[in-house]
């Protein structure tokens, strides 16, 4: 399609966007930016899972909470897809179309409507990331976050056993992601990859591998983690709030509800 046009239409929605998060969120139109896809998916909060407006840049990953659907959202995300790492998460009895995605700050499950609308998001964020650390001369990120285990994953400390209750409270150690109660979460420390001078809660387990010497707050030991999906009843009851994603295709110039296809995340005109 010609060059203008398509220009002119990809800024309009991206103004779209970005007038979705009102004066709160930041600034997305730049030269060189594409909208490549829009679409809501769920993801696991450390309480429950929550329906979120997900906008997938050719540079960026953009996500916020819905208040009135396509029309406000806010606590917006800016993510550069250089941060990203994806896992995929095969389906069971227990739940079904979900992914880990790792950052820096912060790692997190998320779900989408269909195997087809989950493929759709994964292979559309790898192949823009793929063309962006190729043409951009950027490198991928190292450090990621883990991925915190939800509250009700725990009903006892996960470090000294204890019964969580309303005054023995649930923590989370920003290290490994375990559940922990106050008492085993009393020290702090920096871990660069999530803030650069923040001091952080810790459990004592970190703590003390801390002091033996492993200050370098990256991955952790596989061990360490334990990665807890979200349950099939909790998808259940909230699979009213998947909608159909939307996939540019800019060859054609075409914008709508498919899945993907072979030129869908083309960025030439």
């Amino acid at each position: 399609m010609d060059k203008l046009i398509f220009e002119k239409e990809n800024c309009e929605r991206i103004h779209a966007v970005e007038n979705s998060f009102g004066p709160s969120g930041e600034q997305l139109c730049k030269p060189g930016r594409v909208l490549m896809g829009e679409g809501r998916l769920m993801k696991q909060g450390r309480k429950k899972q929550q329906p979120k407006a997900f906008f997938l840049f050719n540079d960026v990953l953009v996500y916020g909470s819905i208040i009135l659907n396509g029309h406000w959202h806010k606590k917006q995300k800016i993510i550069p897809l250089e941060d990203i790492q994806l896992e995929n998460m095969e389906d069971s009895d227990g739940f079904k179309h979900q992914w880990l995605m790792r950052t820096p700050s912060k790692s997190f499950f998320v779900s989408a409507s269909s195997a087809e609308d989950k493929q759709a998001w994964i292979e559309h964020i790898q192949e823009c990331q793929s063309r962006l650390l190729q043409d951009g001369g950027r490198q991928p990120g190292s450090a990621f976050a883990m991925t915190w285990i939800p509250d009700h994953a725990a009903q006892k400390c996960m470090r000294c056993l204890g019964k969580f209750t309303a005054t023995n409270r649930r923590h989370h150690c920003r290290r490994c992601g375990f559940v922990v109660c106050n008492a085993c979460s009393k020290e702090r420390a920096v871990i660069g990859h999530i803030h650069a001078t923040k001091r952080l809660r810790i459990c004592k387990f970190c703590h003390q591998t801390r002091q033996r010497g492993g200050s370098t707050y990256s991955n952790g030991s596989s061990e360490e983690e334990e990665v807890i999906p979200f349950s099939q009843e909790e998808e259940d009851e909230e699979l009213q709030n998947h909608m159909p994603s939307k996939w540019l295709d800019s060859r054609l110039g075409s914008w709508g509800n498919r899945t993907r296809t072979s030129s869908s995340v083309s960025t030439t005109t």
